[in-house]
Parts: C-alpha cells; structure tokens; sequence
C-alpha cells in the first residue's frame, strides 16, 4: 500500500487527524491511560495507516483507538459507528462467496473491501470486546472472521447485539442484506 493513490494530501490528513482527536477527546471511556500526543506521534509516521483510517472514516466506520498492545508497542483503532459502517453493507463474506453467486451478485465482499482498505475484520474475541466499550449493532449485524472449518461447509458467521447479549450467528456466505456489513481493526 506504498502508492501514490493511497497516499493522503496535507490538507486531508489535517482534516482526518482533527476528526480522530476530537472522536478520541469525546470517548475517552474506549481509550483510558492512553494520551493522544503519543497516538498522534506513530500516526503522523506512518501515512499508509493515516490512509488506511481515512478509508474506514469514508466508509461511516468512524475509527477510534480501543487500545494498545504493549508487546508491539501498537495502538488499535476499531469501527466504532454505532452500527455497521454503512458504506460497507450488502456485501457477501468473502471472494469465493462472490464468484458462486450466478445472479444478484453482490458489489463485493467483506474480506475483499477489507484487504483493499487495509484492515482485518473482527474475530469473536474482538467483538465481544469492543462490546464492552458501548452499544454497537442494535439494529444492524456485521461480519466477523470466520473459522475455517465453517467456512469450508459453506458457511459464514455474523454477530449483533440485542437483548443486552452479544449474538454469533451463521449464514450462508453468499448472503448479503442492507443491514449486515463489516467492523475493521487497524493497528499503527
């Protein structure tokens, strides 16, 4: 992700930056022991990841730190838009999901948009946890890493919110509905 395309200009990285610090000044309960300056400090070397997060911002993800990872020295950003970033929606799971549909194909997939922006998709674990910062996917689902033995068999998993419980689901992994996209994980 070196090229020129991925590549933010000063004026758009100005204006992402200031999105995340205010998103970060405002949510601090996702974030606590953590200080901007030092977020501030790796974003500003390493621009692919600035591009990286300016795509999941464009995509209605809204970004923010959840943490840091001490045995990497990496801080994690995660989508945390109330719901499913909706400019990732109807999207099946994966690329041989995509090619098995003959009709009503999709526009993509959730692991290809992901790899094309950069970011992992949420496993279980990362769900669950980002669960515990609010409420997120009370009224929408969103994809998360599926394990290969399900996905050998077809199929995929989902997760969501309701009743005050995290849910884990399955369905095919050709499907694909308007209220079910992806959350991302970025580390920098």
């Amino acid at each position: 992700m070196s090229s020129q395309k991925n590549k933010l200009s000063a004026e758009q990285e100005e204006s992402l930056l200031n999105v995340l610090e205010a998103r970060f000044e405002n949510n601090m309960n996702r974030h606590e022991n953590i200080k901007w300056d030092q977020v501030l400090s790796k974003l500003k070397n390493t621009p692919e990841k600035l591009w990286t997060l300016d795509e999941m911002e464009r995509t209605e993800g809204e970004p923010d730190v959840t943490g840091y990872d001490e045995k990497t020295n990496e801080y994690i950003f995660v989508d945390c838009s109330p719901e499913s970033p909706k400019g990732r929606r109807s999207l099946c799971y994966d690329h041989e999901a995509l090619e098995k549909r003959k009709e009503n194909k999709p526009k993509d997939s959730a692991l290809n948009l992901a790899s094309e922006m950069g970011v992992e998709i949420l496993n279980e674990a990362e769900y669950r946890e980002l669960q515990k910062l609010g409420r997120f996917d009370t009224k929408t689902s969103s994809w998360i890493m599926t394990p290969d033995t399900i996905r050998k068999l077809g199929g995929a998993v989902f997760a969501d919110f309701r009743y005050d419980t995290v849910f884990v689901y399955h369905n095919g992994a050709d499907s694909y509905y308007a209220a079910r996209g992806f959350r991302g994980s970025l580390r920098v």
